[in-house]
């Protein structure tokens, strides 16, 4: 038997709240029935694209009725295993099926957004910075775009994710397609960007936003390990945002400690401005 939350958090702020689907050691049904009493809105994590790791037609339908008793909404997290801009154009068509694929299989239960990587460093071993890397991975990123989107997706429900390289080579193609933005904190923070500086400037794109805390470099920790500074920078664009926002933790203990670090962290900022 899992441990339960302790408390609902339904309705609490002005943002969605909501977590991953991978809390529990269990699949994604078993999931949802513990965290739907508890939260607004369930992160389903599709990281792998084989057919056996996705859920079935059958877990979508039960997950579609789960929403309606629990009352609540899915993001989808695209699959990682996908890289739109690589060199080999049968690796590219391969990662547009692959999203179709998945967009088509999880519509039935009417995700809020659906987030995606435009990977990186994978397609390069070296990591290259080199302008001119970087100028033809955009152009094969932005090709791949223009050829997922013409098979119906709608732009604005594909959420592109800040990653571990500067999100301004991947903020032509957002614009330029009419893409949604998936703010990351944890990534900026590893990354050493300013967290109300980057929400500010994508604010009107953001739909959806990952927090969770680091330490020595490590990431997805509970919100607790988070500096004041930093978990102040987070409440404040929360404050404000009317969007769904994701502790993206994969255990019960760093999902309790979050909730419960958010919670007084969001009143003491309350008090502070009265």
């Amino acid at each position: 038997m899992y441990p339960s939350l302790s408390k609902s958090y339904k309705g609490l702020y002005p943002f969605r709240l909501g977590t991953t689907s991978f809390i529990y050691p269990d699949h994604y049904i078993p999931n949802v029935k513990m965290l739907g009493p508890y939260l607004d809105e369930i992160e389903l994590l599709l990281f792998e694209s084989a057919q056996d790791n996705l859920p079935s037609k059958h877990e979508i339908k039960e997950l579609s009725m789960l929403a309606k008793e629990f009352d609540i909404t899915y993001d989808i997290h695209l699959p990682l295993d996908i890289y739109l801009g690589d060199k080999n154009p049968t690796i590219r068509r391969s990662a547009i099926d692959t999203i179709k694929q998945v967009v088509d299989l999880t519509l039935p239960l009417a995700p809020s957004i659906f987030t995606l990587h435009f990977s990186y460093d994978e397609a390069y071993d070296e990591g290259s910075s080199d302008k001119d890397i970087v100028k033809k991975w955009q152009e094969r990123i932005y090709e791949s775009m223009e050829l997922l989107l013409s098979t119906g997706i709608e732009s604005r429900s594909i959420a592109i994710e800040n990653l571990m390289y500067p999100f301004e080579w991947a903020e032509e193609i957002v614009s330029s397609l009419n893409l949604s933005v998936c703010i990351d904190t944890g990534h900026l923070i590893l990354m050493n960007r300013d967290i109300i500086e980057t929400f500010n400037k994508y604010h009107d794109r953001t739909s959806i936003i990952h927090i969770h805390g680091v330490e020595d470099n490590l990431d997805h920790l509970s919100l607790d390990k988070l500096t004041d500074n930093k978990i102040s920078d987070i409440m404040e664009i929360l404050k404000t945002f009317a969007g769904t926002a994701i502790i993206e933790v994969f255990s019960y203990d760093n999902l309790q400690a979050s909730l419960k670090y958010m919670e007084n962290s969001l009143s003491s900022l309350a008090r502070r401005q009265k």
